[in-house]
């Protein structure tokens, strides 16, 4: 059997401070496709080798630089059940009957529930948004939840990124003969819950290609097809105007970023148009919350992953979990003000949590790491954790130690509440689907790099072994080719603002679309120190003398924290990504650092 030979590491890193292999993003055939991308379009080299490195060919190249949602939108149609979904909504809105919108407490339910809600609105639609709260009711629909709506008044019920698997609170609804619509994206296996209509492009038989869609992608395909059967029917002839759907596309970036969901084809330009429709601030919920939140300037993706999305699911960690849907529906600037500086002071509260308990994991991890190699998938647990928190800590596990990750916080019941994060190569929406069919969890499920459970404290040792039996040898394979893929190398000199307004061409960058990494070989570290609890500033100096500012983030404790912090003034090869702030009004260059190694 011919063995194959590793990639040339570059810059002859074999084994970085964060044990990888450096090595080239281009493969070597993706050469020429950079070279066309840059002759054809008239760019600059190095956007043609960020798009090739990223798998654009040559003739996608133009759609992709300038994605448009009329070219890329699919029919409405092809998902399964949308023409069912598609006939009731629209019966709904003529008969004017009374609609819930049932939706999950995250930012793509928030985002989701308003945007159903501001469709019902727009068609003077009585509608109320249910949230329910994660410690007591759980994710999901509940029997009691589904009868409090329809005593309330609700003809019929939407559920918006869950329900896909909700069969006994749906079961409730056939009892009390009320129609429920359900619009999710999330895995789900053969069966389906009693229901008018299920829109799902991970149901085992939709055919759509559809499933990297987030539920807010769901539902905005969902109001498209929904407002389309309206004109045909003629309702808009009645001095009634269809909606201006593309104006909502703010909401739609904003969850499309924050669930993490690839950044391909209807998603990228989702997010491309959302950023520019978020640049209006028309949604003034959003516009506060940007306030609060002290943006530095237009609306990036980085803002909508780390300042506008943890904000809104703070409510639903430790707070009122309505909170993110009543920020994004009201149009009144004083509500969208005191809602605003509420999610403000729970996430601060969240920080506070969230440092504690990642201090407890952290330990806990580190225990089983001490045994040996550890486990392959790292299960933390406590009886002390906040339940709303875990998804984080489970997030900052799996970056620590490089394999997937779950946190879980018990009840005094022995009930816990869990969730994990993967790396890229093992599903753990499908393991957790398996570990409930074994009857190891109460329920669970998921995507592919995230999940959340719920399971029994004498069952957590069973469900150990399960990951283990079940993904020890994927985890394995994942970990020893453990690689950092470079786009290119620069010097500090060359890292200038030019060259960051050339690479947002190539942007937005995200899931399935990263950000551009580039090296700095033998570049001195000056200025050094930690900034707030643990993250590590520096300068990098090159030869000719030029300088470029850096950090490197949650480090001080890491092996490249330690190297930043220690080097003695010795050259260093760096490894980040690159990014313009402002600060005191003037933009400025930042390395964000992910790796060094000794020269």
């Amino acid at each position: 059997m011919k063995t194959v030979e590793p990639p040339r590491a570059f810059l002859d890193v074999t084994k970085s401070a964060s044990e990888q292999r450096w090595v080239e993003r281009m493969a070597p055939a993706e050469h020429n496709t950079a070279l066309a991308i840059s002759q054809n379009l008239d760019l600059p080299e190095l956007i043609g080798r960020v798009l090739a490195g990223r798998g654009v060919t040559q003739e996608e190249a133009e759609g992709f630089l300038n994605p448009a949602i009329r070219d890329l939108m699919p029919d409405p149609a092809v998902l399964t059940d949308m023409d069912k979904a598609t006939t009731r909504m629209a019966d709904a809105i003529q008969n004017g009957q009374r609609i819930a919108i049932f939706g999950d407490y995250d930012v793509d339910g928030a985002t989701s529930s308003a945007l159903m809600s501001k469709f019902l609105n727009h068609h003077d639609i009585i509608n109320e948004i249910y949230i329910p709260d994660r410690i007591f009711e759980g994710y999901g629909p509940n029997p009691l939840a589904i009868k409090t709506l329809i005593d309330n008044g609700a003809d019929l019920i939407v559920t918006v990124d869950c329900g896909a698997t909700s069969f006994e609170a749906l079961d409730e609804a056939a009892i009390l003969n009320t129609d429920v619509i359900v619009l999710d994206h999330h895995q789900m296996g053969t069966e389906s819950p009693k229901c008018a209509a299920l829109v799902n492009p991970n149901r085992q038989d939709d055919l759509s290609g559809l499933g990297h869609l987030c539920a807010a992608g769901v539902v905005f395909l969902t109001l498209v097809s929904i407002t389309r059967e309206l004109r045909g029917r003629g309702h808009y002839k009645q001095g009634v105007s269809a909606p201006d759907l593309l104006s909502w596309l703010d909401l739609v970036g904003l969850a499309t970023v924050c669930d993490v969901v690839p950044l391909k084809g209807l998603n990228r330009a989702f997010v491309v148009k959302g950023l520019q429709v978020m640049h209006q601030q028309q949604n003034v919920g959003l516009k506060e919350l940007m306030r609060v939140g002290r943006m530095d300037g237009p609306a990036r993706p980085y803002h909508l992953g780390f300042v506008l999305g943890p904000r809104i699911n703070a409510g639903g960690r430790i707070g009122d979990a309505a909170l993110g849907s009543r920020l994004l529906t009201t149009e009144d600037p004083d509500i969208a003000a005191e809602i605003a500086e509420q999610l403000e002071l729970l996430n601060q509260e969240r920080q506070k949590a969230e440092a504690q308990m990642l201090e407890e994991a952290v330990a806990e991890a580190d225990a089983e790491m001490a045994k040996g190699t550890g486990p392959a998938v790292m299960v933390t647990a406590s009886d002390q954790w906040h339940p709303g928190i875990v998804g984080l800590l489970a997030s900052r596990l799996k970056d620590k130690f490089h394999r997937p990750a779950f946190a879980i916080a018990f009840d005094k019941s022995g009930k816990g509440a869990g969730s994990g994060r993967s790396v890229p190569g093992i599903d753990l929406g499908l393991v957790v689907r398996s570990a409930v069919e074994k009857g190891l969890l109460e329920k669970g499920g998921g995507h592919t790099m995230a999940a959340g459970l719920t399971v029994m404290k004498d069952k957590l040792g069973a469900l150990r072994a399960f990951f283990e039996e079940s993904l020890g040898d994927a985890v394995e394979a994942v970990r020893s080719d453990q690689r950092l893929k470079i786009d290119g190398a620069l010097t500090a000199r060359s890292a200038n603002l030019a060259l960051i307004d050339l690479i947002e061409q190539a942007g937005p960058f995200g899931s399935g679309h990263p950000a551009p990494v580039f090296a700095f070989p033998a570049h001195q570290i000056r200025y050094v120190k930690i900034v707030g609890s643990d993250h590590v500033s520096f300068t990098a100096s090159a030869g000719d003398g030029a300088q470029l500012r850096g950090i490197a983030f949650r480090s001080a404790d890491t092996p490249v924290g330690k190297l930043i912090l220690n080097n003695g003034g010795k050259p260093v090869h760096l490894v980040g990504t690159l990014s313009a702030d402002i600060w005191q009004g003037a933009r400025r260059v930042q390395l964000r650092l992910l790796d060094a190694a000794e020269v």
